[in-house]
């Protein structure tokens, strides 16, 4: 990959994040160390990270890593969580209001139109896990843990949950709530948490090349792929293949698909408009 030239106007938010751009790829690093906890602050931040990206056709695919250090993110702050039990309301309010923004933040990664890819080198535990299964892609090294470990501490991780269940079998999502036990990259790899397991020393650069490949693709057809698949993963078999017939026609019809299938029968690249 080149190397990473900074975006200005998302460096604030008292540094929490680190984003940098470079082929069409956005990073964006938790860089709040010792835990990258998922503050009511962080959870703002990377909320504005991910809209941002949204509508910049530069952007093709979004890394979230964590900047060096031996947590990726612990999951929500419970220290700036406790602190609000001395609320009126023992602190419903606040938890309400987190829990919120937490899961509008975790539904903007699933239903981005870029592919988001999580880059983990560290502990990922609670509302941190449930970052990284929000995700479309995950590789991890072979230090990377993860945990949801609510149940240790009488708090069941229902919201980290919401996306496990819908990653892993029921029977591996219910093993990781209800014993609240780390798992390591490699039983990680095995439940459909992560894509891969890689050396420390090699994450970049396979991360790089998934996200490389993937940004050559026209942003068209990543958008409509990426928005189908969770559609019809939610809806019964019949009408799963009803929307995504439909979803295949108007791609179909699209001048990147003209383009693409053009292009492989003159045995040539394709040049991608997005249109």
């Amino acid at each position: 990959m080149n190397e990473r030239a900074k975006v200005p106007e998302q460096q604030a938010n008292g540094e929490l994040l680190r984003v940098s751009d470079a082929g069409g790829v956005r990073r964006v690093e938790l860089a709040n160390p010792p835990a990258n906890a998922l503050s009511r602050a962080m959870i703002a931040a990377l909320q504005v990270a991910f809209d941002a990206a949204r509508g910049e056709a530069n952007v093709r695919v979004i890394v979230l890593a964590a900047a060096p250090g031996k947590v990726f993110c612990a999951g929500h702050d419970l220290k700036e969580m406790t602190a609000h039990r001395a609320d009126a309301d023992r602190g419903r309010a606040f938890y309400e209001e987190t829990m919120r923004e937490c899961a509008t933040l975790m539904q903007a990664i699933v239903r981005h139109p870029k592919p988001v890819i999580a880059e983990v080198d560290g502990v990922a535990t609670a509302a941190g896990c449930q970052l990284v299964a929000s995700c479309d892609l995950a590789i991890a090294t072979e230090r990377a843990s993860f945990a949801t470990p609510g149940v240790n501490i009488g708090l069941f991780c229902s919201t980290p949950m919401v996306a496990l269940s819908r990653n892993l079998s029921r029977k591996h999502a219910m093993e990781m709530l209800l014993t609240g036990e780390t798992i390591d990259a490699g039983q990680a790899r095995d439940f459909g948490l992560v894509n891969r397991v890689v050396p420390p020393e090699y994450l970049n650069q396979v991360v790089g090349k998934y996200a490389q490949t993937i940004a050559s693709k026209s942003p068209l057809t990543l958008k409509i792929g990426k928005e189908a698949f969770y559609q019809q993963a939610e809806m019964g078999l019949s009408e799963a293949y009803d929307h995504a017939s439909r979803v295949m026609v108007e791609n179909m019809l699209a001048r990147d698909a003209e383009e693409g299938i053009g292009a492989f029968i003159e045995k040539r690249d394709p040049k991608w408009t997005g249109e």
